[in-house]
């Protein structure tokens, strides 16, 4: 899976969940820009 599809699906399950990326990182103990990146398929190693 790339970066891109990862975001999408992220994303996609996010809202089904009615989560917000804060509340979404707030559960991962991530950050809310953190999420955004992998949901924008930005993110880098």
């Amino acid at each position: 899976m790339n970066q891109q599809a990862t975001g999408k699906f992220i994303a996609q399950k996010r809202k089904e969940k009615s989560l917000t990326q804060e509340q979404l990182a707030e559960k991962l103990g991530v950050s809310n820009k953190t999420v955004s990146k992998w949901e924008t398929g930005v993110s880098h190693k």
